[in-house]
């Protein structure tokens, strides 16, 4: 579909899409830990839907590509791409810094919103190949250095060991994304998250097609 033919269209496409993704299972929050655990950052309370919904897998255009804007609202890149809200995450909190100036990066407001403390991603997609780009960037004031926060995550399979953001861009504010090609073969695009130190985080989430 092409957006400049069909603005309109493509954005309600853009914005159904991020609304079918949905993790199927609700987390409750685990309590504090004690003074001798990972530091949890402040304003993050316990997360107990009360309900799940179930949401059938949506087909996917090839040409369409998927943006979340984790921890933020709606949003129209300096690009002309829209993101969709924050959507399709179990467990967790959001967090927003607008006041940050970060580096490395054409879309900068994109790093300045955060989901924090989840357990997973997932978004119903049609079976077939897709590139998918995770946005990260250490703005929690809370960490001054690296090995403060370290994280591993499985994109569809693939798995990353021990991301430590602050010592992959060598600082606090630098933009780095990550680029992954998988294959969705159960109609569901799944990333997971584990905790190693601190809580995993990400601002933000790119699902592209491949024909």
């Amino acid at each position: 579909m092409n957006r400049k033919t069909f603005p309109g269209i493509a954005f309600s496409l853009l914005l159904l899409l991020a609304a079918g993704c949905q993790s199927d299972q609700p987390v409750t929050q685990s309590k504090p830990a004690v003074p001798a655990a990972p530091a949890v950052e402040p304003s993050m309370p316990v997360v107990t839907p009360a309900t799940t919904e179930v949401v059938a897998p949506i087909p996917v255009i090839a040409s369409t590509t998927i943006r979340i804007n984790a921890g933020g609202p709606v949003y129209k890149d300096p690009n002309g791409n829209d993101w969709a809200a924050d959507a399709g995450f179990s467990g967790g909190d959001t967090d927003e810094r607008p006041e940050v100036t970060v580096t490395n990066t054409d879309v900068p407001e994109i790093f300045r919103s955060e989901h924090y403390g989840m357990d997973s991603f997932s978004c119903p997609l049609t079976n077939g190949k897709y590139v998918v780009k995770l946005y990260f960037c250490e703005t929690y004031e809370g960490i001054t250095g690296p090995s403060q926060r370290v994280f591993s995550y499985d994109v569809q399979g693939r798995h990353f060991d021990h991301l430590d953001i602050w010592a992959k861009t060598g600082g606090p504010y630098r933009a780095y994304v990550e680029t992954v090609p998988v294959e969705v073969t159960n109609g569901k695009l799944l990333i997971t998250f584990i905790t190693e130190v601190e809580n995993p985080q990400v601002n933000g989430i790119e699902i592209t097609p491949q024909n």
